[in-house]
């Protein structure tokens, strides 16, 4: 397998790091984004990284600008956005390129991946543990995000997660597991599911 290699690509809102990890015989390649509050470390992101790998599938793991700036609170969602896109456009013309893109991530980088599935033509969507809404306020959903994909879909989603489970359209795929949003446990299932679904849909 090709070594693991980390470049830092500039975006309107600061520069984002991404960490690449190529599969041996790519036939597309994956980009996966973080939560709010976390890293690209998360169990969850590990292991669907995993599963695209073992489907002969490259991964990009994104860490967005304010990250890399050192910033615990999360950008706004359109800044969230451009900086997706400005790196998903960049890693086409070079590190990717003449691969066909995969979006996904965890909680906030699920919405991002989701909001910008059609501008950044993705070929398919992985949702980890995409927030439906804040706890205890189902008032305040995100279902029309998750709506507007048009490609395929997969959401893991925890039985417990306070943040709710979405509803999915007759394209999409709702795997949910024992646990809450963390998505810690299962973790031998959750890879072997996005693996399979990964296989099936390219």
């Amino acid at each position: 397998m090709t070594a693991t290699t980390t470049v830092e690509i500039p975006t309107p809102h600061g520069p984002a790091r991404v960490e690449l990890r190529p599969a041996e015989r790519p036939r597309a390649a994956l980009l996966l984004g973080h939560g709010a509050g976390g890293g690209t470390n998360a169990p969850d992101l590990q292991a669907a990284t995993k599963a695209a790998l073992a489907a002969g599938i490259s991964v990009a793991l994104v860490e967005q600008p304010y990250r890399v700036a050192g910033r615990r609170a999360p950008a706004p969602a359109p800044q969230l956005d451009t900086a997706w896109l400005a790196v998903a456009g960049e890693l086409s013309s070079s590190h990717l390129a003449s691969l066909p893109l995969l979006f996904g991530g965890r909680s906030s980088g699920a919405r991002v991946a989701c909001r910008t599935s059609g501008a950044g033509h993705a070929l398919a969507v992985l949702c980890l543990a995409f927030p439906l809404h804040p706890p205890g306020r189902p008032e305040k959903s995100r279902q029309a995000e998750l709506a507007g994909v048009t490609v395929p879909t997969l959401v893991i989603q925890g039985e417990s997660d306070p943040f709710g489970t979405p509803k999915v359209a007759n394209h999409q795929t709702l795997a949910t597991f024992p646990g809450t949003h963390s998505l810690k446990t299962n973790l031998k299932h959750i890879t072997k599911t996005i693996e399979t679904w990964l296989t099936q849909t390219l």
